[in-house]
């Protein structure tokens, strides 16, 4: 099939368009992005270690009726996928990814405690949840789509970012993604929403390969986010994708991502 060389572009431009252009030095925007680039990287980590861990757990009869209840971190250099017993008292299996996120490095499945570590992170994260859970905050979840949970420790503070997931072909699911900042004991202090709802990048086009993906952000989000790079990290090679664009009215710049080379490029090209 011939493929197309297709940008999506999923956005208003009007408002935003009209605002003040916000300043920021070559150095300065090298420097954010290089944050959001290791972040985006580890995102992926944590996310590429929980879909190989369920989809093997999925097929083992020890858990497969327990496969959903699991949890990810990060553990001296290592990502550590957890599943839990029904009462989620105890571990009963481990799956651990250091180099390579196709496959997990050890795998343990036998029944033990958790450990204080564990502990500590699963109570953060329901307490987060359950703040979320009391309605205060603008979260949708659309038809078709599921929400993925990523804990990470932020010095004495932790952060817990909401991407969607989907199992739709033909689709990388960009965007109704959210960054809460919750102190040592759970409680949420300051949140955000990165777009302003869910950006569907389709794979294929009146029958024809996409082979490039592009959207833009509002003035509240400047920049590629970690959420993008990681949702095109795990989807892309589905697609054989390699680049995905947006572009920022807020900067007048384009931003693109390569997988291949794991980098982003900066354009001040405005896209029509």
């Amino acid at each position: 099939m011939k493929k197309l060389s297709l940008l999506v572009l999923v956005s208003l431009f009007s408002s935003v368009l009209l605002a003040q252009k916000i300043e920021m030095s070559e150095t300065e925007l090298k420097t954010k992005l290089d944050s959001v680039l290791v972040e985006g990287n580890l995102l992926y980590r944590y996310e590429k270690s929980a879909w190989i861990s369920t989809d093997l757990a999925r097929e083992n009869p020890v858990l497969k009726e327990g496969f959903n209840r699991y949890f990810t971190y990060e553990d001296q250099g290592q990502i550590k996928v957890i599943f839990f017993s029904d009462n989620f008292q105890s571990c009963t299996a481990e799956y651990v990814f250091e180099n390579n996120f196709d496959k997990p490095k050890s795998v343990k499945i036998e029944k033990r405690e958790l450990s204080e570590k564990e502990k500590t992170l699963f109570e953060v994260r329901n307490k987060i949840l359950e703040d979320i859970g009391e309605n205060k905050y603008d979260i949708t979840i659309p038809q078709g789509y599921g929400p993925n949970l990523i804990l990470l420790p932020f010095g004495e503070k932790y952060k817990l970012y909401i991407i969607m997931g989907t199992s739709q072909d033909n689709v990388i699911p960009f965007g109704n993604d959210y960054l809460f900042i919750a102190n040592k004991d759970g409680k949420i202090e300051s949140w955000e929403k990165f777009h302003s709802r869910l950006i569907p990048g389709y794979t294929r086009n009146e029958g024809k390969e996409v082979v490039e993906i592009m959207h833009s952000h509002l003035r509240t989000t400047p920049l590629i986010t970690a959420t993008d790079i990681c949702t095109f990290m795990l989807y892309a090679p589905s697609y054989k994708m390699d680049k995905f664009s947006i572009y920022s009215p807020a900067i007048e710049k384009s931003m693109e991502y390569s997988l291949k080379n794991n980098e982003i490029t900066v354009s001040s090209e405005i896209i029509p």
